[in-house]
C-alpha cells in the first residue's frame, strides 16, 4: 500500500511543480488546475511576483554600486560591477556603431535580468513551494519566470516594439513604410505584396525566436531538476521495502546528478542571458539599417 502511494506521488511530482499560482480576470478569483499554457484572463501570479521582485533587486545591487563608486582603487563589490558593465558595453559597442546611451543601460538591464531569473533554477524544487504553501497558503508556485512562456514572450514584444520604434525614428514613418513594401525585391506595384508579407514575417519571427529560445531552454532544464528530484522517490521506495543498499545508491545518485546538472545549468543561464542580450542589440541595430 505504501509503495502505490509512493508510486502515485511520482506520477503527480512533475505536474504539480508545473503548475503556476494563477489569478482568473474573468471570474475574480483564483484559477486552479491547468487551462493551457497561454490564456489571456490569466495571470501567472508567481511570474509576476517572481520578476518583479529580481528586477528591483538588480536596480538596487547597481544603484547602491554607483552611489558608493570611488575613484581611487575599488573594492570587490564595485568592481565587479564595473566589469560587468564594460563587458555589456563592449559587446554593444562591437555591434552598434550609434549613440550607446538607450541602448548600453537597454543590454545591461536585460542581461543581469535575466540571469537572475535563470539563476532561481538553482533552488531546490520542493523549497520554494513548501515555503509558499506554509506562508501563503499557496498550493502552487513557480519560481522561474523563464519558464513561463508568458513572461520570455511579454520581453520579446517589448523588444519588437522597440526595433519597430529605432527604425522609425532613423528612417522615418514614411520610410519605413516605403521599405516594408519596397525591400528586398524591389519597388514595383505587382512585388508589394509579397514584400509586405516577407518583411512581415521577418518582423514577427524575432520575438517568437527569442521567446521560445529562452522559454525552451529554461523548462527543459527546470524539468530535468524534477526528473532528477524523481529519485527521491525512488530512494524512499527502496528504504520502505527494506533495500537499504539500493536506496543508498538512489540517493547517492539524487545528490551525484543533481550536483552536475546544476554545474553544466550554469553555463545555460549566463549563456541564455547573453544570447537574449545580444539578439536584442542586433535586431534593433538591423531595424536603423537600410535594405
Amino acid at each position: 500500500m505504501g509503495n502505490e502511494k509512493t508510486m502515485a506521488g511520482s506520477s503527480e511530482y512533475i505536474p504539480h511543480h508545473l503548475e503556476h499560482l494563477r489569478y482568473d480576470l474573468s471570474k475574480g478569483e483564483w484559477a486552479h488546475g491547468s487551462e493551457g499554457i497561454v490564456n489571456f484572463h490569466l495571470i501567472n501570479v508567481d511570474s509576476m511576483l517572481m520578476a518583479s521582485a529580481l528586477g528591483i533587486l538588480f536596480l538596487l545591487v547597481f544603484t547602491l554600486a554607483a552611489r558608493r563608486a570611488t575613484a581611487g582603487v575599488p573594492g570587490k563589490f564595485q568592481a565587479f560591477v564595473e566589469l560587468v558593465v564594460e563587458f555589456v558595453d563592449d559587446r554593444v559597442k562591437e555591434v552598434f556603431h550609434g549613440d550607446r546611451r538607450f541602448l548600453a543601460p537597454l543590454a545591461l538591464t536585460i542581461f543581469c535580468w535575466v540571469i537572475l531569473m535563470n539563476a532561481m533554477d538553482f533552488l531546490p524544487v520542493d523549497v520554494p513551494g513548501m515555503i509558499a504553501r506554509g506562508a501563503f497558503g499557496a498550493e502552487h508556485f513557480r519560481v522561474l519566470p523563464t519558464a513561463d512562456i508568458n513572461t520570455t514572450f511579454a520581453m520579446s514584444l517589448t523588444v519588437l516594439v522597440l526595433v519597430l520604434f529605432f527604425s522609425m525614428k532613423a528612417k522615418g514613418v514614411a520610410g519605413f513604410g516605403h521599405e516594408l513594401i519596397t525591400a528586398p525585391f524591389g519597388g514595383h506595384p505587382l512585388l508589394w505584396i509579397p514584400n509586405f508579407a516577407l518583411n512581415v514575417v521577418e518582423l514577427l519571427a524575432k520575438p517568437v525566436s527569442l521567446a521560445m529560445r529562452l522559454f525552451g531552454n529554461m523548462y527543459a532544464g527546470e524539468l530535468v531538476f524534477m526528473l532528477i528530484a524523481l529519485l527521491g522517490f525512488a530512494a524512499s521506495n527502496a528504504f520502505s521495502a527494506g533495500a537499504v543498499a539500493a536506496g543508498t545508491l538512489a540517493l547517492l545518485g539524487q545528490v551525484l546528478m543533481a550536483s552536475l546538472w546544476a554545474v553544466f545549468h550554469i553555463l545555460i543561464v549566463l549563456l541564455q542571458g547573453f544570447i537574449f542580450m545580444v539578439l536584442t542589440v542586433v535586431y534593433i541595430s538591423m531595424g536603423q539599417e537600410s535594405h
